[in-house]
């Protein structure tokens, strides 16, 4: 289960891509969370995933 809180879940799935994952796709598969209602969910703080960093910033 993904945190609730956008700043909480921002610090958890960012810890997760820098030391589990090569891909937010490989997250959200393993982790079974809708890819596009996660970045929904953190673009309407203000982040973005950049797949060249394989992080939200």
């Amino acid at each position: 289960m993904l945190p609730k809180d956008p700043m909480i879940l921002l610090s958890w799935v960012n810890t997760r891509l820098r030391d589990e994952y090569a891909s937010l796709d490989a997250l959200c598969e393993d982790q079974d969370a809708d890819r596009a209602e996660l970045e929904r969910k953190l673009e309407a703080v203000g982040f973005v995933y950049d797949p060249e960093q394989n992080r939200f910033r």
